[in-house]
């Protein structure tokens, strides 16, 4: 069996548990959508880009609520966030025309979770033969458009749904 050893990835999840304050949190508190890259707000959910997507596009659905399970959220909270997922979709696939999407919640440091207090649903547009090896062996990400204008494109979709 080969492995891939990823230095820059553990400095960044080891690092990650020592700042006990929560990225979601703070972006909400800030109340500037724009430098916070929150995108759409919900009753109870935001949508806000991830700073360090896999993909143009890549969002999270987040609770206003900082629970870290799903059996701690609200079931109204829950629905509202599938809501959001799906509006999200839609405006993803007039924007960016992608090929797949990934939904996913990583609960826990072990299942891979960079934020463990603050419950988040990941939705990335995908497309085929986006996936390579840049990130773990070059440590480089290679993404076509800055969040700046994904903020831009994203806002403007899901306003005019």
């Amino acid at each position: 069996m080969d492995y891939l050893w990823t230095p820059w990835r553990y400095r960044y999840v080891s690092n990650a548990s020592k700042d006990d304050r929560c990225i979601f949190c703070d972006a909400l508190a800030a109340k500037d959508d724009s430098s916070t890259l929150i995108v759409l707000r919900g009753a109870k959910n935001f949508v806000i880009l991830n700073r360090y997507p896999y993909t143009s596009g890549h969002v999270m659905v987040v609770p206003y609520a900082h629970v870290a399970e799903l059996a701690a959220a609200e079931a109204d909270t829950l629905a509202e966030m599938m809501r959001m997922a799906q509006r999200v979709q839609t405006a993803l696939g007039q924007t960016y025309r992608p090929e797949g999407y990934n939904l996913g919640m990583n609960l826990g440091r072990a299942a891979g979770a960079g934020i463990t207090g603050h419950l988040h649903l990941h939705i990335l547009p995908r497309w085929a033969g986006d996936a390579n090896f840049m990130t773990v062996a070059g440590e480089t990400c290679v993404e076509p458009e800055d969040l700046a204008t994904t903020f831009e494109r994203l806002s403007k979709a899901l306003t005019s749904q």
